[in-house]
């Protein structure tokens, strides 16, 4: 991941854990670990609501890298925002997430992984973030398992916002995002209702692979050392 890459004025206000509950921690933060913070944000966002019009006009100043994927990723993402206009885009997301009946897509790890809402997955996850201190805040009532809420987390451990050990955060990665968020934003790319949330497909795709090959990597140099 390209470390001068900062997405805060992409994301302003709109970024962040504001659907948990979590302890606070002022340590500073490398710049690696902060764009991974905002982009994990910036995705969270993206997924647990439609972009307003000030969401969008941030996002068509989003630049990037053209010589990584990534950047390509946000470069196309930008592009898609100055082109879209956030009625069509707030229709778009009903479609896609919300629908008469069901969305298009279900963003959920309980679904991905067994074909059913609510089921093992979202139980070991809940175990996990028990352990873990974390807990969903009053008023929101998606099940923990929406991978909107599963960004914010990785948002709040890469920004340190949510103190847990590296070994944790990368299991937490491997046990609830890594076996199917990839898959998800690939659907998304290809959903019939999307316009707009094809490059936030993308992007997630791209992004995901990135944090899956980097945990990995960290893993063989764990080894490595023993």
């Amino acid at each position: 991941m390209n470390p001068d890459l900062r997405l805060e004025e992409a994301i302003g206000t709109s970024g962040g854990a504001d659907s948990l509950v979590l302890g606070v921690n002022d340590a500073g933060v490398d710049d690696v670990n902060g764009a991974r913070a905002d982009e994990y944000a910036l995705l969270a966002s993206l997924l647990l609501a439609a972009p307003d019009a000030d969401f969008l006009s941030r996002l068509s100043r989003l630049q990037g890298d053209t010589e990584t994927t990534l950047g390509l990723a946000h470069v196309a993402l930008g592009k898609a925002a100055a082109s879209a206009a956030p009625e069509a885009v707030r229709r778009e997301y009903f479609e896609l997430f919300i629908g008469v009946g069901r969305g298009e897509l279900l963003p959920y790890a309980s679904y991905y992984l067994t074909g059913f809402l609510n089921e093992r997955p979202l139980a070991r996850l809940r175990g996990d973030m028990k352990r873990l201190g974390l807990e969903r805040a009053e008023g929101h009532f998606d099940p923990e398992d929406h991978l909107g809420t599963l960004c914010e987390i990785m948002s709040g451990f890469a920004g340190a916002r949510f103190v847990v050990a590296a070994e944790d955060e990368q299991d937490f990665f491997e046990r609830h995002i890594a076996p199917w968020a990839a898959r998800f934003f690939a659907d998304m790319e290809n959903a019939a209702s999307a316009r707009f949330y094809r490059a936030v497909g993308a992007l997630g795709r791209i992004f995901i692979n990135i944090e899956a090959e980097g945990f990995a990597m960290e893993a063989r140099r764990a080894r490595d050392r023993r």
